[in-house]
């Protein structure tokens, strides 16, 4: 009887000891699990990426003022070219005789000169006969006055002396508004000469358009024309060549997002690829950043210009690049995943006033949160703030003597995941399961 009562305890015994555990799994099953990552100690560099297009630091556009066909072609494309020499010419006859036109009026110009100083010099001798006219006419005059005095002649005779002298005044005076008009003539003359020499030197210059020539030293990477084309120059010339003045000192254009181009700066270390060259980085530097925005549905973006070197000529105009601006550089700083900083467990919060203004050095930073496991293996949160990042990896900013710079050290782990525990019985390795 003794001997039945102890055999059920130890089953009581035995049956509660495997209820406990079962419970004891059953809670290790449902409570969380977490990741964790190291805190490591290096440095970062943050970045800004963007895509753009190579192109020569300078183009010129080679057009022309004057319309008519393409008679030659000189030059093809990737042609090296000097400045002045020619590229195209355009059917000149139209042009040469507009010239001699031109020159033929300037001519006939010139003859009505000298015809209006003729008539001018005759005018002027006209004036000088009718001085003497009416210098004659006045010494008769006072002669025959004197006479009359005297009574030695009639009245009659003073009479047609001073009306003579009237005659050869008036006749004075009408000379030499002949002379007047002789001069205005003249001056008139002159400057049709001016306006025909103008004209003339107009139908030169247009002559010589018809010579399309190179105003720079360059590399013709665009031509636009064929022998035998019409080109006709209105308010816009016309696009026929376009010259890379050096293909050995070129530039990315590269579109950079309005949130990041408060990052950049003129000097800022560049690279960027292509799609030609896998595999091969290029080197450049920021050489402006143009203010003027561009708004494509409603996204924002302005230029920055990324110039470098083309050793060897192998980047080509009109390339797509994908640039990467270096906007800062810190070395030898504590440095933590991203994923550790959008981790949130639900109801862990830091404590009150945790975080510090700067990180004791003078630098600011935003405001993060960070998770650790602590010695009773449930997490606590610090609130930190944090500096520049790469895209993985971001500066952590502590103040010294507080309880995240004793907690957030260099090799300390941070959670960076959490997921379902495995149960117990998972774990147990495979074979016969027992009784209790």
């Amino acid at each position: 009887m003794k001997r039945n009562y102890l055999v059920g305890a130890l089953v009581l015994l035995v049956a509660v000891a495997a209820l406990a555990g079962w419970m004891a799994q059953r809670s290790n099953a449902d409570a969380p699990s977490y990741r964790s990552t190291k805190i490591e100690r290096g440095n970062l560099q943050a970045s800004v990426a963007a895509s753009g297009t190579l192109n020569p630091v300078a183009l010129v556009t080679v057009g022309t003022q004057v319309s008519g066909q393409i008679r030659e072609v000189y030059v093809d494309f990737n042609s090296e070219v000097k400045a002045g020499q020619l590229l195209a010419q355009i059917d000149p006859e139209t042009f040469e005789y507009r010239l001699r036109a031109a020159q033929a009026d300037l001519d006939a110009a010139s003859a009505a000169v000298m015809t209006a100083q003729a008539n001018q010099t005759s005018a002027q001798a006209q004036v000088a006969r009718a001085q003497v006219d009416l210098n004659e006419a006045q010494r008769d005059m006072e002669r025959k006055l004197h006479l009359v005095e005297r009574q030695f002649i009639a009245q009659s005779e003073a009479d047609k002396a001073r009306a003579l002298y009237n005659t050869s005044e008036q006749a004075l005076k009408a000379v030499q508004a002949q002379v007047g008009v002789a001069q205005a003539n003249v001056r008139l003359a002159q400057a049709n000469v001016a306006q025909r020499e103008s004209a003339l030197a107009q139908a030169r210059i247009d002559l010589s358009r018809t010579r399309i020539t190179s105003p720079v030293n360059g590399i013709v990477i665009k031509r636009t024309i064929e022998r035998g084309q019409t080109v006709a120059s209105s308010l816009q010339a016309p696009e026929l060549f376009i010259l890379a003045k050096n293909l050995s000192d070129m530039q990315v254009e590269a579109s950079i997002d309005e949130s990041d181009v408060g990052r950049l700066a003129v000097g800022q270390k560049a690279s960027f690829n292509v799609d030609a060259f896998p595999g091969q980085t290029f080197e450049g530097e920021i050489r402006q950043v143009r203010k003027a925005a561009s708004n494509v549905a409603n996204v924002v973006t302005y230029v920055a210009v990324v110039g470098f070197s083309n050793v060897g000529g192998k980047l080509l105009p009109g390339m797509t690049a994908n640039v990467k601006v270096t906007t800062d550089v810190r070395k030898d700083v504590l440095k933590l995943p991203n994923a550790a900083l959008r981790m949130r467990i639900a109801g862990v919060v830091p404590a009150a006033g945790a975080v510090a203004r700067t990180d004791g050095a003078g630098r600011g930073g935003a405001t993060a949160r960070v998770y650790q496991l602590g010695a009773d293996g449930k997490p606590r949160a610090f609130a930190v703030r944090v500096g520049i990042s790469d895209g993985a990896f971001s500066e952590l900013l502590v103040q010294p003597q507080t309880p995240a710079a004793e907690a957030l050290v260099e090799g300390a782990e941070v959670i960076t995941a959490t997921g379902a525990a495995a149960s117990a019985a998972s774990n147990r390795p495979a074979g016969p399961r027992p009784l209790f």
